[in-house]
């Protein structure tokens, strides 16, 4: 019998902005080029009212709750001005409540922001900027595919600090084309001295259905990359920045919408090819929006694609997978709270991964000691 605790699963929102630029060459995400080099007013007005039609057919799974926070992904969210959110902000929330403080993160690429002060952004009441840099170096920036220059990156980290903007995150990645372990330190130098509060710090990885994956370009050897790791890592403690995710460095407090996640929260899902995860009385769900934003606007309200619920013979790894991402885990009743299964139904195997010292002997909390985090793969083949 299921055991869920509703009210004390956070329920955020995800909303998704599908256009950019420029599709860049290593991106497999659902993104696509603006029509005609530039989003019209007609267009964002008709896709910000689409998105709240998409919002009022899932209050059906707020379930009493209220927003605990919301993340503005892409495409290229700062494509839509501060106004346009401004307005759609307020449509939400003549629905459901969003609870004091909601964190709410807005992507945002260095190479479109000029044309929209921060300031008005931060009234329209984003409080957190996720900035889109990937490198300081110009060289790798072309190759990229990024339509920023390394002084639009920095510019646009200082901008957003003056404007008032007190926690700016920088997705950096590393293991570029060609990249040596001192390029790869300098572009988290840069990041650090210009005032980020938080880094996404991932490797590159070649994805299917990208430029990349059809004219693989020449990446740094194996003992490159690792040297980067080793040392990247050193240098961001030594800045103060705490990993608490396997590419997540904060020096603030951790990402709140990131953290549900991963915690197996829940959230709403809004615009084209949006993912959403939902728990109901009867068991937990996943679904996605239709993807192409054309196909999103035809019909208004999308219909839900790939409803579906989540086995209970899955949930255990399902709960896993994101849980043990995070370098302190979870309270250990979250997994009853949130996957309505009681806990000692997978004693044996927590008991087992105890003894190889792959999880911490806190009983209380459900973690990857070091050593897990290393093997975190054998670590979740147990839940499968």
């Amino acid at each position: 019998m299921s055991q869920f605790n509703l009210q004390s699963i956070p329920l955020s929102l995800y909303i998704h902005m599908p256009w950019c630029v420029r599709k860049c060459p290593y991106c497999d995400f659902n993104s696509h080029a603006v029509p005609d080099g530039a989003l019209s007013v007609e267009l964002e007005q008709q896709y910000l009212q689409a998105l709240v039609a998409d919002f009022e057919t899932q209050l059906l799974y707020v379930q009493g709750r209220k927003i605990h926070s919301i993340f503005i992904g892409g495409g290229t969210p700062s494509l839509i001005s501060a106004q346009g959110y401004d307005w759609l902000f307020a449509q939400l929330q003549q629905h459901v409540a969003f609870e004091d403080g909601c964190e709410i993160t807005l992507e945002a690429n260095p190479g479109t922001l000029e044309h929209q002060p921060f300031a008005d952004y931060l009234s329209a009441g984003i409080n957190r900027l996720s900035l889109g840099v990937q490198s300081f170096d110009e060289a790798h920036l072309q190759r990229l595919g990024r339509i920023h220059s390394a002084h639009n990156a920095i510019d646009a980290i200082i901008q957003a600090k003056q404007a008032g903007f007190e926690r700016v995150n920088v997705d950096l990645m590393h293991g570029l084309p060609q990249q040596s372990i001192e390029q790869a330190l300098l572009d988290l130098r840069l990041a650090v001295e210009n005032g980020a509060t938080h880094i996404s710090w991932y490797q590159l990885t070649i994805e299917p259905n990208t430029v990349f994956f059809r004219t693989q370009p020449t990446l740094p050897d194996e003992v490159v990359l690792e040297q980067i790791q080793i040392q990247g890592e050193q240098y961001l403690r030594e800045q103060g920045f705490v990993n608490y995710e396997v590419s997540a460095w904060r020096k603030e407090l951790p990402s709140a919408h990131n953290l549900n996640y991963w915690q197996f929260g829940d959230y709403l899902a809004i615009g084209a090819g949006a993912h959403g995860k939902v728990t109901l009385p009867e068991g937990v769900y996943r679904f996605q929006k239709t993807r192409l934003p054309k196909d999103y606007l035809a019909k208004v309200p999308a219909p839900l694609v790939n409803w579906q619920q989540i086995a209970m013979d899955d949930m255990p790894f399902e709960f896993m997978m994101n849980a043990l991402r995070l370098n302190d885990g979870v309270p250990a009743d979250y997994y009853t709270q949130r996957t309505g299964q009681n806990l000692a139904s997978i004693d044996a195997i927590l008991e087992k991964l105890r003894q190889q010292k792959l999880l911490v002997a806190d009983e209380s909390r459900l973690a990857c000691t070091t050593k897990g985090h290393q093997y975190l793969n054998s670590v979740l083949d147990n839940f499968l």
